[in-house]
């Protein structure tokens, strides 16, 4: 049962229809992981934080620089060389003192991966390198953890969803990333600040549907976003019963 501070504090969500007061108790019992605490993952984690999801994981193991600061909302000039996920708790905790803040100052890899998706429900891909991406859409896959990927550059981005072995993963559209992959998008061609808040927040939106059991989620949908036209585009997609992460057998492992 919620209360009546809780009532007041999300009154604006729990007004919504498919959200409600039975919403609001997921939420709050919910646990959700954000992998990369930059572009993407700052809008992400607020939002998550301000939506009363009762664990919010941060997963990162840089420090704040100076070129971060045009799109990475968590943080300030001050914070320059501390650790982003120091800085990003402390964020969070002044915005919502009541939720639980996990932190998890390493990169995830596959020696821990599994350890560190532990039993949250919903996973966040807010990481920069393609091939981070398609390692981390591998280990939640054989998971079976739900995740929102995305992704940035210039003026625009996309946002896909995938639920292990019912919807298409990243391996059912591409294989393997290249050599080329390995550096940041954003440092090959820039990023634009406010498209990386859109996708980032579209994220959050994304884990808060899939949560709350309400609306459509982008799951065998790619959705771009053009900045500058201020366009949406939604492709479909299929699962490919060949994939060597999510196809059956799955050839990789």
């Amino acid at each position: 049962m919620l209360t009546k501070h809780q009532i007041e504090r999300y009154g604006r969500q729990i007004l919504l229809n498919g959200i409600g007061p039975q919403g609001q108790s997921r939420l709050l019992k919910a646990k959700v992981l954000v992998i990369g605490a930059g572009g993407l993952g700052s809008p992400a984690l607020m939002y998550l934080a301000a939506a009363g999801v009762g664990t919010v994981g941060i997963a990162d193991f840089d420090a704040v620089e100076l070129s971060n600061l045009h799109r990475q909302i968590l943080y300030t000039e001050c914070e320059i060389g501390k650790k982003k996920t120091d800085s990003a708790y402390r964020t969070l905790k002044d915005l919502n003192s009541e939720i639980k803040i996990v932190v998890h100052d390493e990169e995830v890899s596959r020696s821990n991966a599994q350890s560190i998706l532990g039993d949250y429900d919903f996973i966040i891909h807010a990481t920069d390198r393609l091939s981070t991406k398609f390692f981390l859409n591998d280990a939640c896959v054989f998971s079976g953890k739900p995740f929102s990927h995305a992704g940035v550059v210039e003026f625009g981005g996309q946002i896909l969803t995938v639920i292990p072995h019912e919807s298409a993963c990243l391996r059912c559209i591409l294989r393997n990333p290249s050599e080329e992959d390995e550096q940041p998008v954003g440092v090959k061609a820039g990023i634009l600040g406010p498209v990386a808040g859109v996708l980032g927040t579209f994220q959050a939106l994304e884990a808060i549907k899939f949560i709350t059991q309400t609306g459509d989620l982008l799951t065998d949908t790619i959705l771009f976003f053009d900045g500058k036209s201020m366009e949406f585009k939604k492709i479909k997609i299929k699962r490919n019963i060949s994939c060597p992460v999510c196809g059956t057998p799955p050839s990789m492992s």
